[in-house]
Formats: structure tokens, sequence, C-alpha cells
């Protein structure tokens, strides 16, 4: 079963050329997804000087591609929730910063004539069973306490267990982001700006008043300020990684007859929530995209049964759903306190950093930009101390959460101590990958289609957690904080920024 995100196979992936000389500008973003990409188009429109770099060929094209694109002021981790650990005053700022988020999306869509598919529509939250309505209640409470715009819905296109309502959302958005990252692009390069795929961040520095990039290739950029908006953050080892922990999601897609589901966003209050909308196809049809089933990354190898029951939760609650075109995955950074970090990092001056968008990338994302081009021109968002990297948790539910992700990298690191998955390499079948202990060390084997063994350390560079393989993506995984690799060891996701090391 292959990954093949819908955004990508439609739209196509831009990709720019490697940075090959030294270079000086206002602004160097290190990510080109959303959240990059917005704070270069910010930079820009006020006439800074802007470089992104991105260590993928492609531009948008890492975990902006793989996901589902909804545009939801709703928090998916619940106002009622993000009250008790915050108050009601910052879960207010924080529903400011989603409704500014969509704003702005459609703004620039008007603004630099992209045609994204943007479209305003209504969200609707569904209790999945009786245990649920007393929680739904809760949050409606809560919404209106901030003042969100929410509605009680009698009906919902998919089954309210009885007695049970569902909680309306209007004005909430949907649109195809990488439509909408190929117009930013386009605007930032009309404005100068310059954008440089296959180019590796390897080390920064801060000093009089100036950031230095270093990139593997060797060419440098010293710039006023930097910007760092990898999903999760390459700039630092523990400041930011120890508060939030990486969760993978899965989604599938499949086409539908115009008219036959309603066009809105949807999502369910299982723990494990599932979340739907419509992408336009054309005249006749519409492509039915559905997610969930997540799980921390790399801690769970059954992707054929969560894929298999995503599409029969979907078969049973829309019958008018077609084949199964595409399924892919993404991974989410949840953050213990339920609200991204997005802003000065810690101990800098001249250096920001994005990271922690949950379920919301979109909204998150182009939130976090706002913030950070306030903050480069020296003001303030009303929510910049909201989202502040340097906070630290303060509920109890918060701290408990806290304490539970930690203990995971604890039974991460014990696995040191612990046989290998297979006892010989002889048992891993062609495309398939697994660990194997070879003394005192833990290798993470890959065997090729045409039998060819690759071996590389199974320990992760970032900060030396043991990667787990993802047969579904068919790469290694990070349990710890979200690093990625290719069977051959090579980066495809931060936080780390070095191949796995060979295994000799």
């Amino acid at each position: 079963m292959t990954s093949s995100s819908f955004w990508y196979e439609d739209a196509g992936l831009e990709q720019r050329p490697p940075l090959q000389v030294d270079a000086d500008c206002d602004l160097v973003v290190v990510g080109s997804g959303i959240a990059g990409m917005s704070v270069a188009y910010e930079a820009a429109r006020f006439g800074w000087n802007v470089i992104v770099i991105d260590r993928a060929e492609t531009i948008g094209g890492v975990m902006t591609s793989r996901t589902t694109a909804h545009l939801a002021t709703e928090l998916d981790d619940y106002y009622h929730i993000l009250i008790d650990a915050v108050g009601e005053e910052d879960a207010r700022l924080y529903h400011e910063s989603q409704v500014a988020a969509v704003n702005r999306i459609e703004a620039i869509c008007g603004d630099e004539g992209i045609e994204a598919d943007f479209k305003r529509l209504d969200g609707l939250l569904v209790p999945a069973e009786l245990a649920h309505i007393s929680e739904v209640e809760k949050e409606y409470d809560a919404c209106r306490s901030i003042g969100a715009d929410v509605q009680w819905a009698e009906e919902a296109p998919i089954p309210l267990p009885d007695g049970g309502r569902a909680l309306r959302f209007p004005n909430q958005g949907r649109f195809h982001p990488l439509k909408y990252v190929r117009g930013l692009i386009g605007a930032v390069e009309a404005r100068g700006g310059k954008i440089h795929g296959s180019t590796v961040y390897v080390d920064h520095r801060e000093d009089s008043g100036r950031v230095t990039i270093d990139t593997e290739a060797g060419p440098s950029i010293i710039a006023k300020a930097a910007v760092f908006a990898t999903n999760s953050p390459v700039n630092d080892k523990l400041a930011i990684h120890t508060k939030q922990k990486p969760m993978r999601t899965y989604v599938i897609a499949g086409p539908v007859p115009r008219g036959s589901v309603e066009d809105m966003l949807i999502w369910d209050a299982l723990e494990a929530y599932h979340y739907v909308r419509l992408q336009p196809l054309g005249d006749a049809e519409d492509l039915l995209i559905v997610g969930g089933e997540d799980h921390r990354s790399g801690e769970a190898t059954d992707m054929d049964d969560r894929l298999a029951h995503l599409e029969h939760w979907t078969r049973a609650r829309f019958p008018s759903f077609g084949e199964v075109r595409y399924r892919w995955s993404g991974q989410v950074l949840e953050p213990v306190d339920y609200m991204p970090y997005s802003g000065r990092n810690p101990g800098n001056r001249n250096i920001y950093v994005h990271t922690g968008d949950s379920g919301q990338g979109m909204t998150n994302g182009v939130a976090g930009a706002l913030n950070i081009a306030a903050l480069l021109f020296g003001q303030k968002a009303r929510f910049a101390d909201l989202l502040d990297p340097s906070r630290k948790p303060k509920a109890a539910t918060s701290l408990g959460d806290f304490a539970m992700d930690r203990a995971a990298d604890v039974k991460n690191f014990r696995e040191y101590l612990t046989g290998g998955e297979v006892s010989s390499v002889d048992e891993i079948k062609p495309g398939q990958g697994a660990i194997v202990r070879r003394g005192i060390s833990k290798i993470a084997a890959y065997r090729k289609e045409d039998g060819t063994l690759v071996e590389r350390l199974a320990t992760c560079t970032h900060v030396g957690c043991l990667v787990h393989w993802n047969p579904f993506e068919t790469c290694w995984d990070c349990p710890c904080h979200g690093s990625q690799f290719q069977p051959d060891g090579s980066v495809i996701n931060a936080p780390a920024i070095k191949p796995l090391a060979a295994a000799d």
C-alpha cells in the first residue's frame, strides 16, 4: 500500500535550485512549508530582502503537502480544555489568532490573485457516542464565553447519538494548500525574494546583531534575522522539543457525486478524532477527504489496519464514497498546552521559531507568521505572549502530559538494553526494515526490492533515541521528537540534520 497525497498528485510540487554562493539578506527563513512561506511573504511585502531555504528539493513538499487543509477556528483539543489550562482571556486570544489566520489567507488569495479553491463554509463538531454529549455541551459553553461564533445543530451529515446535538461553527474555510503555497512563492519572488531547495541547514550563530546560517554544501547566509519553520525545530536540542510530542495521522480520499455530501468541515469527538472535508474535482464529483487513526510517531506498524478502519468508518457514514484513490499520512507536533510555539527563540534576539501546530497546521502556521512578522518590525501581535516559545505549561493537566511524554522518551532509551525486532537480517523481506542487535549496537536494516541490504546505526542523530521502521511511508521514524530518515539513513524531516551513521 503506497502513500500518495492528493495535493501533490493534483498540483505538482515547485522545485528551486540549491544555494550555490554566499548571500546576504534581511531575513533568512529555514523551511518552506505554510509557516515559512507565510512569514517570507509578510516580510517581502514590507520590502525586506528575503531568502528561503529548504532541505527538500521541492518547496512546500514535506508536511504541508500532507495536510487535509482545514481552516478552522475551533480548537481540535477543545476550548473548554484550553480554558482549564490557560484561562478564559488567553483562550479568547488564541481564538482571535485562528480567526486572523483564516482572514489572512482569504485576503492574500484576493490581493495576489491566488486561485487556491478557498471557500468559506460551516464546521460541525459531532458527538460520536452518548458519552460525548456532555463534553460537547461544555464546549458550547466555553466557546460562548470567549466570544466564538457557535450554534446548536439538530442534524448532521453523520449519525448523532440519541439525544445528541452537533455544534455548528460558521465562517470556517478550506483551500488547496499547494496551490496556495505556489501563489506565495510567486508573490515572494515577484518582490525580489530568493527560494532555494536542496539546501541543507547545518549550523547557525548570532553575533553583532546578525545571524549566520551555514549550509551543508558550503555557502553561508548572513541576515538581520532568521526564522526556523521546519515543523520540528532544527536550531536547538531541548528548549522546545521537551514540550511537544510527534504524532502521526492518516488520510484517505476518494470521489463522491457532486451534492451527495454537504460541503462543510466535520470533526467527531472521539479521542483520536475523525475529520472530514470536500475538495472540488469538477462539475460532476468532489473528493471526500477523511483523516484520523492517530498514534505517536514511531510507535505503530499496523498502518494497513488503521487505513482499513478509516475506510470502514467512511463507508458506513458516506454511502456515496467511491474507490479510495489516495492514502497518505502526516506528522503533527502536539504541544503540552495545546498552542503552538511561535516567536523569538529562547535565548536569542534575532532568531525566531515556529512549531507545535497540533492538528491545525494551516491556521497555526499563518497565525505564527503574523506574530513573527510583527516582532520583526518591532511590534507585537495581541497573542504574542500567549505563543511565546519560552513559556512553560501552567495547568496540572498540561504538566501531567509533559511528564507522560518524557516517560515515553525514557522508555525509548531502555530499548538499548533489549534485543532486536528480528534475530537476523535474513528475516527482513524486500522493501521492509527492522531493528537488529549486533553486539552493543542496534542496527536499522533495510532490504531493497532487489535484495540488497542497507544498514545504518539505529541511533537518531538529534539526541540519540532509537528509530523505528515505518512500513507505510517506507522510512525510519524517531518516536522522541519526530525526526524521519530515508531507508539509506538520509534525513527527511527535522529536528535531525545529520543522516543515520554507517553501521560499521
